[in-house]
């Protein structure tokens, strides 16, 4: 048994917190939020084994000021934060070459492919078994050129194994009759699912790990103590908290910890929103993607949820909620009957690194330290995956897979 201190209560730092306390490890994760309320509350829920695409594609850079100049487009910048954002965007622009992209795609297939494999078991430990639905989902196109576009990423995900069966029009129109009738094509990716309250998944596991026997303290982490072998102690706003292991899940605040041990990474948040529609009048019978517009729509237990856009701002400016406007009056035109009883709004950030891989595995330094964030647009997907490899780390074992790709040093 080893004494282990987890700083994140997201939904990786609790599948990380989880796994490790089943496996006997006397566990403590510190958190400023209660479980589940930061990034982890609000994504659109998805568990999809699928999801090896990486944001940046070739011809990405091409496609900016259109995405600029579309009022309605998925990404917005904020002008005043791009001198610090330019490092990661070039590193950003650089990950989207074609042989950078295959590798990737390669790279990300071993971890998501144990995404429901992964999260039945914690789930059904955790009393929430019920959350976990594999009815897979659709990609949809309106234009021709919409769906020639997206060739490349249909051809990596069949390249890797991933089922993705052609749909016409007729198809889309019966299996999800509530649709706008404009889609002419699509696909079915039948072996994906996703959960119907991330929230609650995430929730449900910081109770049955408190039952269980492990801690969560809701304390803000000032600084970490070092000592020549590593961290000591954690300085948190209630006092001093020794540690022995140390595994960073802070989601997009990771680097503001990961400097202090020496490791500088280029993590950046890209921020996304929501709006969930509660009660509403009609619904879904599973999630769709709405390719050329990049959101998906999710049918959760408090309503239809449509979430997506990115908006690069940093950390520290104010929800935009404009950006949540635009996906309601999106999903509006998607499922023209739609409307609700209440339309909620938020805005989380997506912890992404450059080449969409994250970062699993020891600090540098200090062989105490065991990094586990940086996933992006896929981390409820990959929290189970990757708490399995921390606690395979932690506990000397080979990792199920290989994790070179994803070391903190490959910049």
């Amino acid at each position: 048994m080893q004494r282990i201190t987890i700083i994140g209560a997201g939904v990786v730092g609790m599948a990380t917190a989880s796994t490790l306390r089943r496996e006997g490890h006397d566990v403590t994760v510190v958190d400023p939020r209660p479980p589940g309320e930061y990034c982890s509350f609000g994504n659109t829920g998805i568990l999809s084994p699928g999801s090896i695409v990486p944001v940046a594609m070739p011809g990405i850079l091409k496609k900016v000021p259109g995405y600029l100049m579309d009022p309605m487009g998925p990404l917005a910048i904020d002008w005043t934060y791009l001198p610090k954002l330019l490092p990661w965007l070039a590193r950003f622009v650089a990950a989207s070459e074609l042989s950078r992209v295959e590798k990737i795609a390669a790279s990300l297939r071993p971890l998501l492919k144990q995404t429901l494999d992964t999260w039945r078991p914690l789930a059904q430990w955790a009393g929430a078994q019920d959350l976990i639905r594999q009815d897979g989902y659709l990609i949809l196109y309106e234009t021709e050129a919409g769906y020639q576009a997206d060739a490349l990423g249909m051809r990596l995900r069949r390249d890797h194994g991933v089922v993705c069966e052609p749909l016409t029009a007729d198809d889309i129109r019966r299996m999800e009759p509530n649709l706008r009738n404009v889609y002419i094509k699509g696909y079915f990716l039948p072996e994906q699912g996703h959960v119907r309250n991330p929230l609650r998944l995430t929730q449900a596991l910081a109770a049955q790990f408190q039952r269980d026997g492990g801690r969560i303290l809701q304390q803000t982490v000032l600084e970490i103590e070092t000592g020549a072998d590593g961290p000591t102690a954690l300085i948190t706003d209630q006092g001093r908290l020794p540690v022995e292991t140390l595994v960073i899940c802070a989601g997009a605040h990771s680097n503001e910890f990961t400097r202090q041990l020496g490791d500088l990474l280029p993590l950046e948040t890209q921020r996304g929103y929501h709006a969930t529609f509660e009660e509403p009048t009609v619904t879904l019978t599973r999630p769709i993607s709405v390719a050329e517009r990049k959101f998906f729509v999710t049918p959760m237990e408090m309503g239809l949820r449509v979430a997506g856009s990115v908006e690069l701002a940093g950390l520290a400016p104010p929800p935009n909620y404009a950006r949540a406007d635009v996906l309601q009056a999106q999903v509006e035109n998607v499922i023209p009957e739609l409307s609700a009883k209440h339309v909620s709004k938020w805005m989380g950030h997506r912890p992404c690194m450059p080449d969409s891989l994250p970062v699993i595995g020891r600090a540098t330094r200090f062989k105490n330290v065991v990094y586990a964030f940086g996933h992006g647009h896929v981390g409820l997907c990959s929290a189970a995956p990757t708490a399995g490899l921390v606690a395979e780390i932690i506990g000397g074992r080979p990792t199920n897979i290989d994790i070179a790709p994803y070391r903190p040093d490959r910049f």
